[in-house]
């Protein structure tokens, strides 16, 4: 999968999400923190995708199992993704392009095509997952059955155009609020759950039975396969360009530094909700003996005896639907941004919205009218396979597009920075092959 060498092979044209395209105004002669509050927002939406369905499964795996071993593992995968998220910046920036563009652009079209149908592929299965987990989140605050969550979930797209239609500033306002709202869930949680905060500390730190206990590096490994979302890489590099920050050299230099502050932050306050899942897990299963504990709706049944609060379990469940709304939001944005970028092909993110949301809502529908709502679970699990099979087509190409100064010019990554996301690249291909291998042998 060798780019085309040299430059671009044609120049870009309309952007992708050209209705929001520069924006919002970048202020050039206030003081830096106004400038960076400008770029503030992005790195909001991309964070959305590394607290997901599936990251809440392996967290909550993870905790009730091994307690607070496996917040380094967290941690390392978190550090990984901020990495990759800070290239698709400055793909971004540099080229002018988003990631689909770019693929479009550096590789003949026999392979483009395969990598849009791999892309879209990614847009489908993230789809599922928060399917599956706003229709559970629903039922376990409304009790409304799986079945019928389902079908409700497609009633988001109305949501997806009033914000819209309002800037797009309101829609990471309203992504920020509720991951606030999921924030705030999580922390009177903990505090009802009176971590051991020793543990919590030394949980941080690296240990060699994460390596030696094969247990432990299986969930492990599902922590680390399951944080880099392909549809993330998409979305962060076309939604960066919705800030106005000018083309002069300075100018696009500047844009790099604060849009990479702005999703290192982000992505580390993600960190901090996918560690507080983890530690609410061995807070309260691992504690209590309930060391088996792997699905979601088993996890929230077992908070009101082990808590001795009915709270928890509600706020639970808000936090799942929040994360579900969340989702929902930047999934359609990503699908908006692959579509247009590989294809040129523009059509109302409303029908883009129904489309994918279809296509995600029959496997669902189907599965649990055949084989029951207790496997609803599995086919969350196939949906992470199905974006484990992806990732190495949205990696190699953002790493070795953003390591050529052809394409790239002066914003080309460093050597150095080059080096460490091809080794984070092939560490992450590595455990998501080592996973599909597990899956195919279980």
């Amino acid at each position: 999968m060798q780019p085309l060498p040299g430059a671009w092979r044609q120049e870009s044209e309309e952007p992708s999400l050209s209705e929001v395209f520069r924006s919002i105004a970048v202020p050039q002669t206030t003081s830096r923190l106004r400038r960076f509050l400008a770029f503030v927002g992005p790195g909001y939406l991309v964070a959305v995708g590394y607290m997901d369905p599936g990251n809440w499964a392996t967290s909550i795996a993870g905790g009730a199992a091994f307690g607070y071993a496996l917040l380094f593992v967290a941690l390392l995968s978190n550090i990984m993704a901020i990495i990759l998220q800070a290239l698709c910046a400055r793909l971004a920036i540099g080229s002018g392009r988003d990631l689909a563009q770019a693929s479009r652009d550096g590789y003949p079209r026999w392979v483009s095509l395969p990598l849009w149908v791999f892309a879209e592929a990614a847009i489908i299965a993230t789809d599922l997952a928060e399917v599956i987990g706003t229709a559970i989140g629903l039922n376990l605050l409304f009790g409304i059955p799986l079945e019928i969550g389902i079908f409700l979930t497609a009633a988001d797209v109305f949501l997806i155009l009033w914000l819209q239609n309002r800037g797009f500033r309101k829609v990471e306002a309203f992504v920020i609020a509720l991951l606030g709202v999921i924030a705030a869930s999580f922390l009177i949680q903990i505090a009802m759950a009176d971590p051991d905060w020793g543990a919590v500390i030394r949980g941080f730190a690296p240990s060699t039975e994460i390596v030696t206990n094969p247990a432990m590096l299986y969930i492990a490994l599902g922590i680390l396969g399951a944080t880099v979302m392909p549809h993330n890489l998409y979305l962060h590099s076309g939604i960066v360009q919705t800030r106005a920050f000018g083309g002069a050299p300075q100018e696009k230099r500047q844009a790099l530094r604060m849009a990479t502050w702005d999703s290192t932050v982000a992505l580390m306050f993600a960190l901090t909700i996918n560690a507080s899942i983890l530690i609410l897990a061995a807070a309260t299963f691992h504690a209590s003996g309930h060391h088996e504990v792997v699905e979601i709706d088993k996890a929230h049944a077992l908070l009101t005896p082990l808590l001795g609060s009915s709270l928890a379990p509600i706020l639970f469940g808000v936090a799942l639907l929040a994360c579900g709304l969340n989702a929902t939001i930047t999934a359609t944005m990503a699908g908006q941004i692959v579509m247009e970028g590989f294809l040129r092909w523009r059509i109302s993110p409303v029908w883009r919205r129904l489309i994918t949301r279809a296509l995600a809502i029959m496997p669902a529908v189907a599965v649990i009218l055949i084989w029951g709502a207790d496997q609803a679970g599995q086919l969350l699990i196939f949906s992470q396979v199905i974006l484990s099979f992806q990732l190495p087509f949205a990696i190699v190409p953002l790493v070795t597009f953003t390591a050529s100064r052809a394409k790239m010019g002066d914003l080309v990554a460093p050597r150095w920075l080059t080096g460490a996301a091809a080794l984070i690249a092939i560490v992450i291909i590595a455990l998501n092959v080592y996973l599909l291998w597990q899956l195919a042998n279980a």
